[in-house]
């Protein structure tokens, strides 16, 4: 692989793959990591910069995963080291970075970490996981709720304790408080960055460290507070995560990837709010986080005002600190894009083309999740499809997610389309299958076809690549910004709704060839249904609603 320069990320386009939905090579329904490989030639075409593989790591399956047992080897349900060994050499090949996902917050309670911790109070590991007494009552020892239902706190009868879960009660977290758990968190980022990896997207990365003296949470006095689903999602969660200890241990694995040459690492913010202001914290001054990301932009939330708020509020917090954002409208966590926000247009590849232009066209590094590039829908899975914990727990209220980890579809006509020559975990229903590769490949008009367009068009944009952003004092549901300045700068338009817009610009001009559905009439700019239009060497404020 030719040398790159070390910050090769900013600006940079990640494809996520989720390994278990991409392609099966071996016919058990679950895809692994030879058939990712036989796959690379697809994204490497799209034009992407890097993958971002979701856990594969040896792990019992609980949270597809994100359980971790193992964490220097590979799940036999994808492969060996061997075959990861030869994704990255064929990734690198192709010109694509290789990130891999880090579970680091809690491993698998059949970790031989916790066998371990958990056998007394005084074995070499007892501290490496966090572990409390009983109030006087026997109750839990304070009252943080889990993000999958219940306490998280789990009673062990070994130790006569409790022990902290954030997530499932097999999931128990990791004390970051013990030194010693730190430093092997560190030495398990060399074994990977020695093998190879560009990269780790780390999970859950505000949850390492927790209150010593177990305050509990206040409650989260919003509107979203007192209207959720879960419990999880009615408290503030001050003392459970984001704790200040978090920001130093940052430092530490910063220090780590810099021994190596072009390295990088992505977190994610698990926060409901004061997203932006945790990810400036942690990605400011050039020795924490390289980048960060939240679920801000993940929601149903589809207007100017939200993509306004999401952006400048994390560039207001982290400008002048060379803070880095992440971008992405979907992955394995969240419904599909294109189905979340169907109510804002009556064409769902018009709204996928609009949010391909919209997402490709912000300032950050950007993240797409597979089958993005397709248009691809949410799969609707009856219950007793469903195989995610948290989907089951909160049925009907909340189904999971499952529905955008349904397997990646190849070919339309094929049997699982193309994914398996056996059932596969999850089912290939008509409406993914729709939106295969191979009835889009060859046609220009398809979404894949525009995402590659629109993917060629950004990498060669200076104002898209690093252009600073500039919004426009625009009414919705018109989303309005510039990248860069002068004849140089891109002046970016969007018509975030089914009904047509116009604006006037005050000269006349010429959208570029990625803009869809606009039109030109004099000096007055019309944008139909979803419309959108780029322009080149306009302002922020040229642009005015008629």
């Amino acid at each position: 692989m030719a040398e790159t320069k070390s910050d090769w990320w900013r600006g940079a386009v990640i494809y996520q793959i989720y390994p278990r939905s991409f392609q099966d090579s071996n016919g058990d329904g679950m895809g692994d990591l030879k058939g990712i490989t036989g796959r690379l030639d697809h994204v490497a075409s799209l034009g992407v910069d890097a993958i971002w593989l979701s856990p594969i790591f040896t792990s019992p399956m609980e949270d597809m995963g994100y359980d971790v047992s193992d964490y220097r080897d590979i799940d036999p349900t994808f492969g060996t080291l061997e075959d990861f060994d030869r994704l990255i050499a064929r990734a690198h090949e192709l010109g694509l970075k290789v990130i891999v996902d880090q579970v680091y917050s809690h491993s698998s309670d059949r970790h031989p970490w916790f066998e371990e911790s958990r056998s007394s109070r005084d074995n070499p590991k007892a501290d490496w996981y966090v572990w409390a007494d009983a109030d006087e009552d026997g109750f839990v020892p304070n009252h943080w709720p889990s993000v999958f239902g219940g306490s998280a706190w789990q009673w062990d009868t070994r130790r006569r304790q409790y022990y902290l879960h954030n997530f499932l009660t097999s999931q128990p977290d990791l004390n970051f408080h013990n030194r010693a758990v730190q430093d092997e968190i560190l030495d398990i980022m060399e074994f990977w960055l020695d093998r190879g990896v560009d990269g780790f997207r780390l999970d859950t990365v505000n949850y390492y460290f927790h209150d010593t003296r177990l305050r509990n949470n206040p409650p989260l006095m919003t509107a979203a507070g007192r209207n959720a689903v879960r419990p999880y999602d009615m408290q503030d969660h001050v003392y459970s995560k984001t704790r200040p200890e978090n920001v130093p241990f940052l430092r530490r694995m910063r220090e780590t990837m810099d021994k190596y040459d072009a390295r990088m690492m992505v977190g994610e913010v698990g926060e409901s709010h004061k997203a932006n202001a945790i990810m400036a914290e942690y990605t400011a001054d050039g020795d924490k986080l390289h980048m960060a990301y939240s679920f801000e932009m993940l929601s149903d939330q589809f207007s100017a005002a939200h993509f306004r708020k999401c952006v400048k509020a994390f560039y207001d917090a982290a400008r002048d600190r060379n803070g880095w954002p992440c971008w992405s409208f979907s992955n394995h966590d969240v419904i599909r894009h294109v189905s979340r926000w169907a109510r804002h247009s009556d064409d769902p590849d018009a709204l996928a083309r609009q949010a391909a232009a919209l997402l490709l066209s912000l300032e950050g590094t950007i993240c797409l999740y597979q089958g993005e590039e397709l248009g691809q829908t949410e799969t609707e899975l009856a219950f007793e499809e469903l195989v995610d914990p948290p989907g089951i727990t909160f049925w009907p209220e909340y189904k999971g997610r499952d529905g955008c980890r349904t397997p990646m579809v190849w070919q339309a006509q094929a049997e699982h389309g193309g994914f398996s020559d056996a059932k596969p975990w999850l089912p290939v229903k008509p409406e993914q299958a729709a939106h295969a590769v191979d009835r889009q490949d060859d046609d220009p008009n398809s979404v894949l076809a525009y995402y590659r367009e629109m993917l060629a068009y950004r990498k060669s944009s200076d104002a898209l690549m690093s252009g600073v952003t500039s919004f426009a004092d625009l009414p919705e549901p018109v989303l309005g910004f510039a990248r860069g300045e002068g004849a140089d700068g891109l002046l970016c338009l969007f018509n975030l709704s089914s009904a047509p817009q116009a604006l006037t610009l005050g000269q006349k001009a010429t959208p570029e060839p990625v803009s869809r559905n606009c039109e030109m009439a004099g000096e007055i700019l019309k944008l139909g249904a979803n419309g959108f239009a780029l322009i080149k060497g306009l302002s922020a404020d040229s642009v005015k609603a008629e």
